[in-house]
């Protein structure tokens, strides 16, 4: 039987803080060991020992990779996803070595990659959140140009294309379906994955109201998702049933609301959610799962140079990269 979350609720006073001097720490991975993991705008990984001690993993440049998503490899390495030109999937060794992994599929450059994950089968999965350059123009409701790319063996192919902003993908606990959140068409979606990796049957599997924008989810072990929306600064958790329960939530409601204006007229700016105004936790995008019995919630965001904690009532679902050690 699922643990009942709906009266479930986080403040301010319950968060505490990860990390120090961080670059944009966007996507948070953990491990068994008790490693955080968090993206560095400049170049690749930050690494955060239980002790506090950081190391960051960064490639040598040329390009400098603009961290946004990233995944952990079997063998180690950091897969991550270039946000800004010349985009595409990079791999950053721990020796500082950096090597393009995917730059284009089926004949097109993937020049803003959003995010990237690596399954059970070692398959990695990248979004692109839309053909549109600047992707800011996608900051729509009528746009729905982003895609999902499958690297494998095989090579690399899109494997669901016409998705309204494509941002974090991931499978859920059966294995049998990929979820995908549309951060701009403000709803998650999944798909079936069939036996050579490939997407098939899509169907939304939740919608979203005036100010929720979803970004980064993660499955707890009972099947009910945790994603965030990285304009209102919301957690939500969604349990089997669909039933939505805001965790967390700290904005200012003139703001939401001003931006969801805007993008009900297909206004809104390219700076909008730099602009929100927040006291403690600034435009949380992610949402991840560590400690020894995976019960402590992690959040990257965009604006802090830390991560933020909590203690949750479920635990996380083990992701494919749980056991390695550094």
């Amino acid at each position: 039987m699922a643990t009942d979350l709906s009266g479930f609720r986080l403040n301010a006073a319950d968060l505490r803080f990860v990390g120090q001097g961080l670059k944009r720490p966007e996507c948070v991975l953990c491990t068994a060991a008790g490693d955080i993991f968090v993206s560095h705008w400049e170049g690749g990984v930050t690494r955060i020992e239980p002790n506090g001690r950081q190391t960051d993993y960064l490639g040598p440049g040329n390009p400098t990779i603009r961290t946004n998503g990233f995944a952990i490899s079997p063998e180690g390495d950091f897969l991550c996803a270039n946000l800004e030109p010349p985009g595409g999937v990079w791999r950053v060794t721990r020796q500082g070595q950096q090597y393009p992994v995917c730059l284009e599929a089926d004949g097109i450059l993937l020049d803003s990659c959003n995010f990237c994950m690596v399954d059970h089968l070692a398959r990695c999965y990248i979004t692109v959140s839309t053909r549109m350059s600047p992707p800011q123009q996608a900051y729509r409701k009528d746009v729905a140009s982003g895609f999902i790319v499958l690297v494998d063996r095989k090579g690399a192919r899109i494997v669901a294309d016409g998705i309204g902003y494509t941002n974090e993908a991931i499978p859920d606990p059966s294995g049998e379906y990929l979820y995908v959140n549309e951060t701009f068409g403000r709803r998650t979606s999944r798909y079936r994955i069939a036996a050579d990796g490939g997407l098939r049957q899509r169907e939304v599997i939740a919608e979203y109201g005036p100010g929720t924008f979803p970004d980064g989810l993660a499955f707890d072990e009972e099947g009910g998702i945790w994603q965030t929306s990285v304009v209102s600064n919301r957690l939500i958790h969604i349990a089997p049933n669909g039933r939505q329960t805001v965790v967390y939530e700290e904005s200012d409601a003139a703001d939401v609301a001003a931006i969801e204006a805007s993008y009900q007229a297909n206004a809104m700016r390219p700076t909008a959610m730099s602009e929100m105004k927040f006291q403690v936790a600034k435009n949380i995008a992610s949402i991840n799962f560590g400690g020894p019995d995976r019960r402590i919630g992690y959040m990257g965001n965009l604006q802090d140079a830390r991560v933020y904690a909590f203690r949750a009532p479920v635990a996380g679902l083990k992701p494919s990269h749980w056991e390695i050690r550094f």
